[in-house]
């Protein structure tokens, strides 16, 4: 049984797909206590004829196919219960984030007095200073609704114990997964740590949601609805 199991998802990543699966292989070929699962997250382009090939010649590479694109957390949350590991993590398959962070997010959990108990997520330098300013603004609101310190949420990679994932209801299928994985391991009361991670330049395609800021609009009225919901839980 591998000890962490790291879920990608991929929705017409297409282009990136051979990249990803490189980069994969550079930092996991030959680990016995690492699977990852690239999850076709119900692309329309050429990945379901890639991926087969692609990953054939690694052990720790397997794919799980959605047929129709539900969002970026049901991609996500496909691959967590197709998961063998007793750690789960995920992260992006642009490339923005490497694959590779996933090691020295595990090796925070292992130096840890007690593994079940910790939650870990990177925590990004490097990027645009109006995305900063976004990412601020979205912690800010969310501390002040939720009562709890939250910063850089859509930060990844996101990793955690299999007994935790156990313990989810109802978590949601679009970018609000990494709010509520983050807002619950708060309440649970897990170890909250970070480490820094570099976020670069998309190696192909556009972001789904940071194109323009029409687009992050959409994507702050959802993320606004949602964590409504989660203040009107808290408070009942």
């Amino acid at each position: 049984m591998p000890a962490v199991s790291l879920i990608i998802p991929c929705y017409n990543e297409a282009d990136n797909l051979p990249l990803l699966v490189d980069r994969c292989a550079d930092v996991f070929a030959g680990r016995d206590d690492v699977e990852v699962i690239l999850v076709d997250n119900g692309s329309t382009d050429r990945s379901a004829d890639l991926l087969p090939g692609l990953i054939a010649p690694y052990a720790f590479l397997r794919s799980v196919r959605v047929q129709v694109n539900e969002g970026y957390g049901h991609g996500i949350l496909t691959g967590l219960r197709a998961a063998k590991g007793k750690v789960l993590a995920w992260t992006h398959a642009d490339l923005q984030t490497d694959p590779g962070d996933l090691l020295r997010g595990l090796d925070l959990i292992h130096a840890s007095s007690d593994p079940e108990r910790q939650f870990v997520k990177g925590r990004r330098f490097g990027r645009p200073a109006s995305d900063v300013v976004f990412t601020v603004g979205m912690a800010a609101f969310e501390t002040a609704l939720l009562r709890v310190p939250m910063w850089d949420i859509n930060a990844q990679p996101t990793m955690f114990p299999k007994s935790f994932f156990d313990t989810w209801a109802d978590p949601p299928k679009d970018f609000s997964l990494d709010l509520f994985a983050y807002y619950s391991a708060v309440k649970a009361g897990l170890k909250i740590s970070r480490f820094p991670v570099y976020f670069g330049k998309r190696a192909h395609g556009i972001s789904r949601w940071n194109v323009n800021w029409q687009a992050k609009a959409k994507f702050i009225r959802r993320t606004y609805d949602y964590s409504l919901k989660m203040h009107a839980e808290r408070v009942r």
